[in-house]
């Protein structure tokens, strides 16, 4: 069996419920995995969306949400999840707007993907120091036991 990741607020590929966007409360959806491999030493977290900002003219990717060392055994987060609930060990990284946390959907034109993307690792990372999304690649690569991701979409009222 392969790694899993779901959420019980949305299925793959299916809208995103409001309540994680900016037009709602921009809390954290919840996430649920299982079938970590067994040699993982820690997960890792990236949810980011390569439509920014118009998914007609994409020219970017949006990061979001910046999450690792989660510990192997921790099956999930809950939703709305703050700081001092991360599993013990876990550590932030920074989204696009150069801060932790959770950043929720909010996209400027039309319908965007959310790529909620687990990593397993074979390693316990270093503090990296709130790593952006490609310092937190690079200080993986080599170290991924195995992926897995859950897509969410999301477009604005009016847009």
């Amino acid at each position: 069996m392969s790694m899993q990741l779901v959420s019980p607020g949305f299925t793959d590929n299916a809208a995103m419920p409001e309540r994680h966007t900016c037009e709602g409360g921009d809390i954290s959806p919840a996430l649920q995995w299982s079938e970590v491999p067994a040699g993982a030493r820690s997960l890792a977290l990236v949810v980011d969306d390569p439509d920014a900002p118009d998914p007609a003219a994409p020219q970017r990717t949006w990061v979001h949400w910046v999450l690792y060392n989660l510990p192997v055994a921790s099956q999930g987060i809950p939703e709305g999840v703050q700081v001092t609930q991360l599993p013990p060990g876990t550590r932030e990284g920074r989204n696009d707007w150069k801060r932790t946390g959770y950043g929720g959907p909010c996209p400027p034109k039309g319908r965007h993907r959310y790529f909620h993307k687990l990593y397993a690792l074979d390693v316990v990372l270093p503090d990296l120091h709130e790593p952006d999304k490609a310092q937190l690649l690079k200080a993986m690569d080599g170290h991924v036991l195995a992926q897995v991701e859950l897509i969410g979409t999301y477009q604005r009222r009016g847009h």
